[in-house]
């Protein structure tokens, strides 16, 4: 997982059969988030490689897998982009 300013890494060796929701709790990440709630880690999306999973809580991982978590966007990308158009522009 990864804040603005802070990313955290976690290798796991977990067994053949864990999900990914699964091995997210084994990382045990509001220990190396403490200053976020444990409750939110519950609730953010999961991935693999960049492609979130729909269901991770039946995603059974495959050797090498890397889980992502995901944090909720601050701004939409799309926004983002017009404000960045909107100040180049001068207005």
């Amino acid at each position: 997982m990864a804040m603005p300013n802070k990313q955290q890494l976690a290798r796991l060796e977990v067994a053949s059969d864990t999900t990914a929701t699964q091995a997210v709790a084994q990382a045990d990440l509001p220990s190396l988030f403490p200053e976020l709630p444990a409750s939110l880690f519950q609730q953010l999306e999961l991935g693999i490689f960049g492609k979130v999973l729909r269901h991770p809580q039946g995603y059974r991982l495959q050797d090498g897998d890397r889980v992502e978590v995901y944090r909720p966007l601050i701004i939409d990308p799309k926004d983002a982009r017009r404000h960045r158009a909107r100040r180049q522009r001068g207005g």
